[in-house]
């Protein structure tokens, strides 16, 4: 099968993208930049035993997608515990809101942001309350 087993989301800014993630969501970061050939961050999203895939930050090699551009790229969804301070920290670490908070009802809240080097991610708290 198909399985998605590594992420990688392009940068501009490395320290500028450590800092988002790691404030935002707590990854930890180890530098691989020497197996890449170019600045490429490991991103550890989470403990090995939970379920979950660890991806990288890599340094851009082409221009930042411009504002309003559709999608042409995977987006990344991250399952929160807290959808309104998740949100809340996102915007202080300078991310803005693509797609405000919703319902999928019967199952969760969603929403998409744009980081802080203008990529779209989506958090998603699961709730069976949502409506």
């Amino acid at each position: 099968m198909g399985r998605v087993v590594h992420f990688e989301i392009h940068v501009d800014e490395m320290d500028r993208a450590k800092q988002f993630y790691g404030e935002v969501f707590g990854w930890q970061f180890e530098d691989w930049s020497d197996f890449a050939g170019t600045p490429y961050f490991g991103a550890i999203t989470g403990d090995k035993e939970e379920r979950g895939i660890d991806g990288a930050l890599m340094q851009r090699r082409t221009p930042s997608p411009e504002s309003g551009q559709s999608v042409n790229a995977f987006v990344c969804t991250m399952q929160v515990e807290d959808y309104d301070s998740t949100e809340a920290a996102i915007l202080a670490q300078g991310g803005t809101i693509s797609v405000p908070k919703h319902a999928l009802p019967g199952m969760a809240w969603q929403g998409y942001f744009i980081d802080s080097e203008g990529n779209i991610i989506g958090i998603h708290q699961p709730d069976e309350n949502a409506k």
